[in-house]
């Protein structure tokens, strides 16, 4: 469904003499019930009556009857004005149907009416939950939406939006990050916790692991305390019944003081009862669905926030805006984040200090713990308490060694984890090269056929040349590695689907801890054999700053999927015999120099790490339809780049190779003499010690854009150099001539250099967003120029060593 831009009005905006009629209101618990039991409920209609001297309190007349809100209160109830409403009546199918004979005053109501209740069914939910509890699939599921889910945290690195239609109810889905807790310890507790507190959604789907409830619940309960509507997708529920275990979902959620609804997000199962009971709750059809509840967190700390909780109500902007008994409770946790919007908001800022200050005495002397661990204590006893009367676990006269416990017997054994690593990139590579040579032996006959069917075709000319030469030679040589690109995201996509990837982090955890990061940072160095973009911004799940810091420049050394196509061409091409072994030694080498890197850049870097905790979720079987559509989103993001930037690109670079005009000028001379080999000529001094000719060197700068547009350079300027024997040799066009031109020694230095060298655009900009520094993402392009120029020279003669010329 196509969305539309929808201008929100709020009641505080409205002029005096204005009416409205109000479509919902937003705010906390007792505020927000207080407001609809004075009558602001949706379908009403309000009129500003007058504003005070000082222009608040306002006004306003209701039901009629008058009633005085604060400007800041007015600010949570969103209404539609009667200029939308006039608005309407030109745009709005509906109501251009009205009877002619209506009056204006009448016409006008009924668009008012009609508008709020559009309005009205446009409902935001915001989904909730711990990293590995199904929340993207269910994102996915309910909203078409096509975003990658993996079996370990940081898959979510941002807020993903989907957009359905729901029983006549327009929902927008945010796919929040995972997080176990709303705390100010990560980066991604901060931000969903802003978009909680600040975005307000209508409805929160807390979704929550029903193989793993406990851990589960202390996100819930931190949510009780921000009083949303809130309402739980109790997922993967289909685990829990293969276990034997019982749950009274009923009686848990009137604990929780919210509706439970049991989910199994990778068949369906129970997802339309969700957004049955999400409409319920917004539209408060059933009271006794949701109730607001108080964690009773002891009497001694119930006491302490009865003590310092009127300080901060006092307030009446966070009043409206926030829960104070939220805020009260993360303030006398030591919330640094809550203490700078206190300090900010509250003008008694020295009176809550002082009474959190005698609290946490008092506290700290009764119970001998500080009064955050006391609080979380807390929870976890409630927590323990709701599921006691709850939930019953099958019980097994002898513990059953499960699935993931023999797995994980083989994969994090001592002796066999590093083979079993290493023997699976090796397959992934084998099968790259050996299932892949087939499709791409088709795809680019094919590109070979068509090629010389449009030259039969075109009369001879600079259009022809550049249909043949630019366009058809440029993006098919890049089009034959299409098949290659989705093999490797295939085996890739498993390995983070079933939860393999999450035991590869834990088994390099004290290699990295060496280097001075952990084991959490291989996650997004293993994302960045996909793409670098996505690879940095999952760093975001690192806590430490460091780490993060170091991860993000060392990410760039991983070969991405835009290598992949080069190093394809060129192993094939000069090592046939071995050509997974080549790539297996190539993606391994970006390892070691970023392990090297990561040694070296941590002596810059002076900030304290944390400790590594990682999550180690349960072996799942991939669903065909997850593997499917993430192998096939990736393969039309190739596509679509080769239909934009790489087709772009390949015009440029046959136009700089075909210009100027030398008379009687063919072939090799006339593409010296352009303006391209002009500018391969310049850099040719600063490369010309590994082994690389001005054609090489072009498709290096053009790699700056993408790292695709390399094949695609050397596919233009070697359009013509194709062996007529390739066919049978198994080689394609493009390898032909590579061989026929370049040295194996320097094949072997461009590979390495290719791989080390300044990440594409995309990834330069990632790193500035990253780090939030353009300085650092220039110094670590720099850096990894120097480091290409450095190895690819090493490469290059030990490979005369091996490969004379």
């Amino acid at each position: 469904m196509q969305a539309k831009f929808v201008r929100i009005m709020i009641l505080a905006d409205l002029a005096t003499g204005e009416k409205a009629v109000i479509v919902r209101v937003h705010g906390h618990g007792s505020f927000r019930k207080r407001l609809i039991e004075m009558g602001f409920i949706q379908g009403k209609e309000i009129r500003v009556v007058l504003n005070a001297p000082l222009k608040d309190p306002i006004e306003y007349e209701i039901i009629g009857y008058k009633v005085s809100l604060r400007r800041e209160e007015a600010r949570q109830i969103e209404v539609v004005t009667e200029e939308e409403a006039r608005e309407a009546l030109v745009s709005d199918e509906h109501l251009q149907a009205l009877p002619a004979d209506l009056e204006e005053t009448e016409r006008l109501e009924k668009a008012l009416a009609h508008v709020a209740e559009e309005r009205h069914h446009n409902i935001r939910v915001a989904l909730v939950g711990n990293p590995n509890c199904g929340k993207t699939s269910l994102f996915n599921i309910a909203s078409g939406a096509h975003e990658h889910v993996g079996n370990y945290s940081g898959v979510t690195v941002d807020a993903k939006e989907g957009k359905f239609h729901f029983k006549d109810y327009d929902i927008t889905l945010v796919d929040l990050p995972g997080t176990y807790s709303l705390s100010a310890y990560s980066p991604e507790e901060l931000y969903v916790r802003k978009n909680l507190l600040e975005t307000m959604p209508d409805v929160v789907v807390n979704v929550v692991d029903a193989s793993n409830i406990e851990r589960n619940l202390y996100l819930t309960t931190q949510l009780i305390d921000m009083n949303l509507r809130v309402v739980m997708a109790l997922n993967m529920y289909d685990e829990l019944r293969h276990k034997g275990d019982k749950l009274d979902t009923v009686q848990l959620g009137y604990l929780l003081g919210m509706p439970v609804c049991p989910t199994v997000s990778r068949s369906g199962e129970g997802i339309s009862e969700l957004f049955d009971t999400v409409i319920r709750i917004y539209e408060h059809q059933d009271p006794k669905l949701a109730r607001h509840i108080h964690i009773n967190h002891g009497a001694e700390i119930e006491l302490g926030i009865k003590h310092v909780q009127p300080y901060i109500a006092h307030n009446e902007k966070l009043k409206a805006q926030y829960s104070t008994r939220y805020l009260t409770i993360k303030y006398l946790e030591g919330d640094k984040d809550i203490e700078k919007l206190l300090k900010k908001d509250c003008s008694n800022i020295q009176d809550i200090a002082d009474a959190r200050s005698d609290e946490q005495q008092r506290i700290q002397a009764l119970m001998g713990t500080s009064l955050e661990s006391a609080i979380v204590d807390a929870k976890y006893a409630f927590i323990q308490g709701a599921l006691a009367e709850t939930y019953q676990r099958y019980q097994e006269e002898r513990p059953r060694r499960t699935l993931t416990d023999r797995i994980d017997a083989l994969v994090t054994n001592q002796w066999a984890a590093f083979p079993i690593f290493i023997l699976l990139l090796w397959f992934i590579f084998w099968a790259t090269f050996t299932i892949g040579q087939y499709p791409m032996d088709w795809i680019d006959a094919a590109v070979a056929w068509f090629g010389e069917k449009v030259a039969s075709w075109m009369p001879d000319g600079w259009a022809k040349d550049l249909v043949v030469d630019g366009i058809i030679a440029g993006v098919g040589s890049v089009l034959v590695f299409l098949p290659n690109i989705l093999i490797l995201y295939f085996f890739i996509s498993i390995m983070e689907d079933s939860g393999y990837m999450a035991r590869a982090a834990f088994i390099v955890d004290k290699l990295m801890h060496k280097i001075g990061l952990h084991g959490k940072s291989f996650i997004p160095m293993v994302m960045g054999f996909g793409c670098n973009v996505p690879a940095i911004m999952a760093t975001r799940s690192i806590e430490s700053r460091k780490s993060r810091l170091i991860t993000i420049a060392i990410i760039p050394f991983m070969s991405c999927a835009g290598r992949l196509p080069i190093f394809v061409l060129f192993a094939g091409a000069f090592f046939p015999e071995n050509p997974a072994t080549a790539l297996l030694g190539i993606y391994l080498l970006g390892i070691v120099v970023a392990i090297l890197s990561a040694l070296i850049i941590g002596k810059f870097i002076k900030e304290d790490d944390l400790p590594f905790v990682m999550e180690l979720p349960p072996y799942r079987v991939p669903t065909a339809r997850a593997i499917g559509r993430h192998t096939w989103e990736k393969g039309k993001q190739y596509l679509e780049k080769m239909a934009t930037t790489i087709l772009v690109f390949s015009i440029a670079i046959w136009a700089l190779g075909y210009f100027p005009r030398h008379e009687g000028a063919t072939g090799a001379y006339q593409q010296e003499h352009s303006y391209i080999g002009m500018v391969g000529k310049t850099v040719e001094p600063a490369l010309e010690h590994l082994g690389f000719n001005w054609k090489m060197d072009v498709g290096l700068l053009t790699g700056i854009g993408a790292k695709e547009l390399v094949i695609s350079s050397l596919g233009v300027m070697y359009a013509q150099e194709g062996s007529a024997s390739s066919a049978d040799e198994g080689d394609t066009a493009l390898q032909s001539a590579l061989k026929a031109s370049i040295p194996t020694a320097a094949a072997l230095a461009y590979m390495v250099f290719v791989l080390l060298y300044f990440p594409c655009i995309a990834t330069f900009v990632a790193i500035k967003n990253e780090t939030g520094s353009w300085w650092w993402a220039i110094l670590l392009c720099l850096y990894t120029i120097l480091v290409a120029w450095i190895f690819a020279f090493a490469a290059y003669r030990i490979g005369l060593l091996v490969w004379p010329v």
